[in-house]
């Protein structure tokens, strides 16, 4: 699925304020290694249905075993072997004898104790892979095959078999300076290898752990040659008491025309429906209680446009240009989701209207996608009550002794809330303006 950076950022995938993004709210991995790879496993979606419910079948799988994971190797053991490697040390005697250990520990005795305390760590990395590969055993999934095949494969060199069997803190000092010979020659690109699959794991195993904690439920791709989204009490991850959302976007019905007040939970719906359909695609569970879909060749959103001073870019100029994009890229043919929050914002109301009525009547003649977009401009809804596949869809704001209740509920209709003058004033502006 084709996806941009104003998007993921737009979806708060990513955002320079980690804790508020969807990437923070996923992530329990316990490696620095591990939280790299779940970075980059949320940053691209995967290519086909196929790849999406082996991911699924992966996350499943751990959800079941996490618990047995043993918590043999940390943070600290991969940063030990790290600069293990990173490090210059006296070359180790070979072969080690005892004669030859005693004089290495006797003239290098920080590099013997730094090589003991590696040695150690590397016992406790080759055997939590060791006992995490028995869990892995049983699973069906290509992903965790590959990973198991590959642990197999290294660990069951002479030596690796070997050192599984020692226990770290009876080691003699002829075995200390043995098997760190064999690490630091010999088994530097096995590790690296290891180590990847280990953070890779770490990565998964923090979906699993976050699809366990959040209760989240696994979509169910359709096979389609067209769009198609069916939520079930969908809601927004990362709002503490979030409202659900039940709708379906499909041909015949595939744009989604949205009014509401400010405030009244237009954004946060457009958001709650990318981000799941983006976890979708990642293989990821997602928050709702239910999501059917298709499988999606782009996710494009126009939800957080800003000007440009140094670049001479007005924040109407952009707006133009992310339509114009948007456009240009929905012309393959393929199936897109587009998101749209409050359409020409930077510009006079007569403008806007005369505007986002063209680019409305363009885009739900294709197809190939489907529309979320919202606006304040509910006049121009006049002009579109005659096309079919348009849903009009708003968000209730209630005024009760001169305040204003939001139900947050998705219902059927059209908007003419008008609130920006009430919460100014509510919020003390007019006062004191006033004064």
């Amino acid at each position: 699925m084709q996806i941009d950076k104003t998007t993921l950022q737009d979806l708060s995938i990513f955002n320079s304020e980690e804790e508020y993004s969807i990437f923070h709210h996923l992530n329990f991995t316990q490696t620095t290694e591990g939280k790299s790879i779940l970075k980059q496993i949320l940053a691209k979606p995967l290519s086909s249905i196929a790849a999406i419910e082996d991911t699924q079948q992966t996350i499943q799988f751990l959800i079941n075993v996490h618990h047995q994971v043993p918590k043999i190797i940390t943070n600290g053991t991969l940063m030990v072997i790290e600069k293990f490697y990173l490090t210059p040390l006296e070359s180790y005697p070979h072969p080690a004898k005892a004669i030859n250990t005693k004089v290495y520990k006797y003239f290098s005795k920080p590099d013997f104790f730094l090589t003991k305390y590696s040695v150690e760590h590397f016992i406790d990395f080759v055997k939590g892979l060791h006992e995490i590969n028995k869990i892995l055993l049983a699973a069906k999934c290509k992903k965790i095959r590959s990973w198991v095949n590959s642990i197999t494969s290294i660990l069951q060199k002479q030596i690796i078999q070997q050192i599984l069997q020692e226990n770290k803190h009876e080691l003699s000092d002829v075995s200390v300076l043995k098997y760190a010979s064999f690490f630091r020659n010999d088994f530097k690109n096995s590790c690296q290898e290891l180590t990847e699959i280990y953070s890779t794991i770490d990565a998964y195993l923090s979906l699993a752990i976050a699809t366990e904690n959040f209760g989240y439920s696994f979509p169910k791709f359709i096979e389609s040659k067209e769009p198609l989204i069916e939520s079930i009490d969908l809601y927004h991850p990362l709002l503490q008491k979030p409202v659900s959302y039940s709708f379906n976007l499909k041909k015949d019905l595939n744009f989604l025309f949205l009014t509401g007040a400010n405030m009244a939970g237009k954004s946060t719906f457009i958001k709650s429906t990318g981000i799941a359909v983006y976890l979708a695609h990642l293989g990821m569970s997602v928050p709702a209680k239910s999501l059917q879909l298709s499988f999606f060749d782009g996710l494009l959103s126009n939800i957080q446009i800003a000007d440009n001073i140094v670049k001479n870019e007005s924040f109407f100029y952009n707006e133009v240009q992310r339509i114009k994009n948007t456009v240009l890229k929905i012309n393959d043919n393929k199936k897109w989701l587009i998101l749209i929050d409050e359409l020409f914002k930077g510009t006079n109301i007569h403008d806007a209207m005369k505007c986002s009525i063209t680019v409305i009547d363009g885009l739900q003649k294709r197809k190939n996608g489907l529309y979320i977009l919202s606006t304040h401009l509910y006049e121009i809804a006049e002009q579109l009550i005659d096309y079919k596949n348009i849903q009009f869809k708003f968000f209730e704001t209630n005024i009760k002794n001169n305040e204003m209740d939001f139900s947050f509920q998705l219902k059927d209709g059209i908007s003419d809330d008008r609130l920006g003058y009430m919460i100014l004033e509510k919020e003390g502006v007019v006062d004191l303006l006033k004064n």
